[in-house]
């Protein structure tokens, strides 16, 4: 039982990192062809965005993770609303949010049984 309650604590927070990890790995497309690296460098700087919120999202939720859950179920919710015309898209990008929100969620609802009284 216990390394279930470890293993419900952390898999949102290690998930929203590799999530984060995974979005910013489409900054990348900001080295095209033809385009300089001091060109690319704003480019890739604003590809990064989504990744960095994402981060500082996982970083607030590491101690309230109803932010986790809201925020990230909120943007799996949005994404798919914005690319319903792509619903391959929609499965690469708001599988992993909804499923790193939903275990926020459910870490926050058992929150009391996963860590120990301080």
């Amino acid at each position: 039982m216990v390394a279930s309650k470890a293993l419900l604590l952390w898999s949102p927070r290690v998930l929203g990192i590799l999530v984060s990890l995974f979005l910013g790995l489409f900054a990348l497309d900001a080295f095209s062809e033809g385009k300089s690296f001091v060109r690319a460098l704003p480019d890739f700087a604003m590809h990064l965005l989504p990744a960095l919120v994402l981060l500082v999202i996982v970083g607030v939720s590491w101690r309230w993770e109803w932010v986790g859950g809201l925020a990230f179920t909120g943007l799996a919710v949005a994404y798919a609303y914005l690319a319903r015309s792509h619903p391959a898209w929609i499965v690469m990008i708001s599988g992993p949010l909804l499923i790193v929100g939903t275990l926020f969620w459910w870490s926050w609802r058992l929150h009391g049984e996963l860590r120990p009284a301080s």
